[in-house]
């Protein structure tokens, strides 16, 4: 049963990585052939926490996508954006750098693939009113909105595995990654101006076009936005604060969810259009392909073998998964990496008795995995996303443009976290 654990997931990776088939087709094909073949069962699929289906993941990401699809109604990305552009006063280095970190902000209490759904089209209008090449900051959006999202549990996907997998909560992961993030965005703004040379000329009369929008004709429901602000302040209060209440934040987002749909009075088919059926289920049959692997003692050999190779020695361990994550991430999609990794650091986790230096091997897995998907095209979903946005708009985005510059701000991104773990987790602890 092993061998064929390890041989179906292996396919699946590979179908998922080369995008040879729909990931989805991918994924859930891969669970029916291990339901099928009895590698592992309804019991372990549907109900064991270690090796089924994290329903917490599943419907955190399904009440977020239900109150952002109310949101979206209100008009109030467009606004921002607009808004952004006019403070800029029209300089596309100005507006790129406001833009950027809109949107590495949202991606930290929205999630980056929502973020850059929304903030996309409007670049591509802003651009489109400069007469500049809307792709450069496209890319920059989408690096932002990768970097901006590891600083919370629900900003980027894989943090909400590792959290759940490793039992951090919200609150670490905004004492713990909102620093780093801090950081790198400042690095990564000074870093814009020369990563993307010879894209900021603009005709001055395009310029007087963009002053003249008025942001404020971009909303389109004061009632419903003033509901939205206080739906999302509760919850956010509830994530926060989540330990204390015992109440998971997949509990959190519903009822937020379920309370906004309730008060705002939207037709089903208005906000029900933007949940992403697609990732769900993508994340289920990831979950069961990851669940046969533990069910069959994979994953723990696997931890086994990285202990040896460091020896037990916990910053070599940190640095290891750092690295490795960082690598493997931009050659595949971040989410079906640390769905795979994260048993193994949870094995290698109990192998450090030190709690402190334990948890930094979590903190280097979502470092990693987090600013890893921005090396290439595929590392992250909201990659694909954006490159898709592009292409429907006539402005395509190739996979060596985004890889090109991709591999540069992953390896600063990288290089400035190492300094990071090394002093709060082994100097200054």
């Amino acid at each position: 049963m092993t061998v064929v654990a390890v041989a179906v997931f292996v396919i699946a990776y590979v179908l998922i990585a080369t995008e040879r088939v729909h990931k989805l087709l991918a994924a859930l094909g891969g669970a029916a052939v291990l339901l099928a073949l009895g590698v592992t069962d309804s019991e372990h699929a549907f109900y064991s926490p270690d090796t089924g289906i994290d329903w917490d993941v599943i419907f955190l990401l399904f009440g977020m996508m239900v109150i952002v699809g109310v949101l979206r109604r209100t008009g109030v990305f467009e606004f921002i954006a607009i808004w952004a552009a006019k403070r800029a006063k029209g300089s596309p280095l100005r507006v790129m750098i406001l833009l950027t970190l809109i949107t590495a902000i949202a991606s930290a209490f929205l999630d980056n693939v929502t973020t850059v759904l929304l903030i996309a089209p409007v670049t591509l209008l802003v651009c489109d009113r400069l007469g500049v090449d809307p792709v450069p900051f496209l890319i920059a959006e989408v690096m932002a909105s990768n970097i901006g999202g590891a600083a919370t549990l629900i900003g980027d996907p894989p943090n909400i595995i590792i959290a759940s997998r490793s039992g951090l909560t919200f609150n670490d992961f905004l004492l713990h990654m909102a620093p780093l993030v801090v950081i790198e965005l400042i690095v990564f703004c000074l870093v814009l101006p020369r990563l993307f040379k010879g894209s900021f000329a603009v005709d001055p009369a395009r310029v007087e076009d963009v002053l003249r929008l008025n942001e404020r004709e971009a909303i389109e429901d004061r009632s419903l936005l003033i509901k939205c602000g206080v739906v999302l302040a509760a919850v956010f209060v509830g994530f926060v604060g989540h330990a204390a209440l015992h109440i998971e934040p997949s509990i959190v987002a519903l009822l937020g969810a379920g309370l906004l749909v309730l008060i705002s009075g939207m037709p089903t088919k208005n906000y029900m259009t933007s949940v992403e059926w697609q990732t769900l289920l993508f994340f289920a049959g990831l979950f069961v392909m990851v669940g046969a692997l533990v069910k069959t003692g994979v994953i723990g050999d696997l931890a086994d073998k990285v202990a040896d190779v460091t020896e037990g020695h916990a910053l070599a361990a940190v640095m290891l998964v750092l690295f490795v994550s960082a690598v493997l991430s931009g050659i595949v999609d971040n989410i079906p990496y640390v769905a795979t990794m994260s048993p193994v650091v949870l094995e290698l986790s109990r192998s450090i008795p030190d709690p402190g230096q334990a948890d930094a091997l979590w903190w280097a897995l979502a470092i990693g995995a987090d600013f890893g998907g921005n090396a290439t095209a595929v590392g992250a979903s909201a990659n694909v996303v954006v490159i898709g946005l592009a292409l429907r708009a006539g402005t395509p985005i190739s996979f060596w443009a985004f890889t090109r510059k991709g591999i540069v701000i992953t390896a600063i991104t990288i290089v400035v976290a190492v300094p990071y773990l090394w002093l709060r987790y082994f100097v200054l602890s």
